[in-house]
């Protein structure tokens, strides 16, 4: 489309020598000029044409002058309209003003059209460069509406109620949450009846960060819990999961995974560990110990692994503290990190509380060490205890 060209000028024949001059971008659309005579002409003539991108104004007309008609343009606060000003070479100081006022630029009377020429080429370059700042602001501005429903997304398909319904529901205390370093984040944690009296569970941890990571979180927990619910033991679930996501991965991601199988009955917990930090154990007795857990692979590495599962006896007032690294790993300004001893200390005060309490603490003790340092990873936790 052809740049719009508005001429505000009380002398008449200057409509000629510009329709004369600009002739071959007049014919070829790359100029489309108007004519104005006064301001107030001017303001009608941008009312009805708002496109106008360019106005070049004397500054002394009768009615409306070229100052004044300045003033009302900058009120408009539309950063892709330029003013060139025009006057007699004496009248530097309404010149001046009138670039102090926010002017584009200036030309003065009788006016060199070739030097106009240049004026209105690097009037239209920066016309061009706002335009597009405009178009990547708009831009911007959808993406980050669109990620800040992805967040709310992700937040809904993780599980904010923590009453499972089931019989022996009320032998178990569960309690969770996710803190994402970005608008969506790549951790996730879940839990599910498996049959009236078992419940499957895990955490995890997928590789990198924003939207590729929370989309490969998704598919992640969709197929942990799916293949969970056939009620296959800990570690089929996961080898089965890992075979899945190998035909499915992009960008050779992975993802870490605590996935387990909690008996409320008996206290029993087969669990398998896919590469994913080792949880904690607070006992009912107020000792904190970590757990220990054969050395398998993360998923979406390798397809067609073997994982080895392991077993745990949850006595009643024991915790299980499961978490992703962005606890242990979470640094203050000084890039010092949380730590593996600050999160035992902080659990071994903790004898006796639930597993919200846990959660919460442990949280607060991470922002309390980072000390508004930015966050650099996503914060998750599971906490299961016994009753």
């Amino acid at each position: 489309m052809g740049v719009k060209i508005l001429s505000v000028d009380d002398e008449t024949d200057l409509e000629l020598l510009l329709t004369q001059y600009f002739r071959r971008k007049i014919r070829k659309g790359e100029y489309e000029f108007f004519f104005a005579h006064n301001g107030l002409e001017a303001l009608q003539v941008l009312l009805k044409n708002p496109d106008i991108a360019i106005i070049l104004s004397d500054i002394n007309m009768p009615e409306m002058d070229g100052l004044t008609l300045l003033t009302k343009i900058n009120e408009m606060r539309n950063p892709s309209l330029k003013c060139i000003m025009v006057s007699a070479y004496g009248d530097m100081d309404n010149i001046r003003q009138a670039m102090n006022n926010g002017a584009f630029d200036f030309a003065t009377k009788p006016i060199d059209l070739d030097d106009l020429q240049l004026t209105i080429d690097k009037a239209i370059e920066q016309i061009e460069y706002v335009r597009n700042a405009q178009k990547e602001h708009s831009q911007l501005i959808d993406i980050q509406s669109d990620l800040t429903v992805a967040r709310e997304i992700q937040h809904a398909i993780l599980p904010r109620s923590f009453k499972l319904g089931m019989d022996d529901a009320d032998m178990v205390d569960i309690y969770a949450s996710m803190l994402a370093a970005k608008d969506v984040g790549g951790d996730f944690y879940d839990f599910f009846p498996i049959d009236d009296h078992r419940i499957g569970f895990t955490i995890a941890d997928v590789s990198g960060k924003g939207v590729p990571a929370a989309i490969f979180m998704a598919v992640s927990r969709t197929l942990i819990k799916a293949t969970g619910l056939r009620d296959l033991p800990s570690n089929e679930c996961i080898r089965t999961v890992n075979d899945m996501l190998c035909g499915e991965s992009v960008d050779s991601m992975f993802v870490t995974v605590f996935y387990g199988i909690y008996d409320l009955k008996t206290g029993v917990i087969d669990y398998t560990n896919a590469g994913h930090n080792p949880p904690y154990i607070l006992h009912a007795d107020g000792s904190v110990e970590m757990l220990q857990s054969a050395c398998n692979l993360v998923l979406g590495a390798i397809e067609g692994l073997s994982f080895q599962q392991e077993s745990l006896q949850l006595n009643p007032g024991d915790t299980l503290i499961m978490y992703t690294d962005g606890v242990t790993e979470a640094e203050n300004i000084d890039h010092a990190q949380f730590g593996e001893s600050r999160t035992e200390a902080t659990l071994a005060e903790l004898k006796g509380a639930s597993s919200k309490q846990i959660v919460d603490t442990l949280n607060a003790k991470v922002k309390e060490f980072v000390d508004g340092a930015p966050q650099s990873d996503d914060i998750t936790q599971l906490v299961i205890r016994r009753k």
